[in-house]
């Protein structure tokens, strides 16, 4: 009922930055949250930023003050602000929103966008 198109990966340089964007479309009702993913091969799916309802939001200590993430409810479309890229940020981003149901919550996800950071 949701669908998530996530945009804006790029090649980057250390020390550079990159804005991704979401656009989320269908049945845009009930989002208890929503939040930034990553991906590197070999390694498990780890969280980098999640925003509530409400407005909180959450950083893990690896992007603490370099990520941001915020929404802007009129477009339907949720953002990453990446700053002070290194290396190890290298991964594929995914979004991700939790939308309530009758009985339960319901996981919606994007294909994913490349982010590269390398000399």
């Amino acid at each position: 009922q949701v669908q998530l198109v996530e945009s804006g990966g790029a090649l980057v340089q250390p020390g550079g930055s990159l804005r991704l964007s979401c656009a989320a479309s269908g049945s845009i009702r009930s989002i208890y949250a929503m939040a930034w993913y990553r991906q590197a091969p070999g390694k498990p799916r780890e969280l980098v930023a999640r925003i509530a309802s409400g407005g909180s939001t959450f950083y893990p200590d690896s992007v603490k003050g370099r990520f941001t993430i915020s929404r802007d409810n009129a477009k339907s479309t949720v953002y990453l602000q990446m700053n002070s890229l290194n290396p190890e940020d290298t991964a594929v981003y995914y979004c991700n929103v939790v939308q309530g149901g009758a009985f339960a919550y319901t996981n919606y996800w994007g294909q994913g966008t490349q982010v590269t950071v390398s000399s």
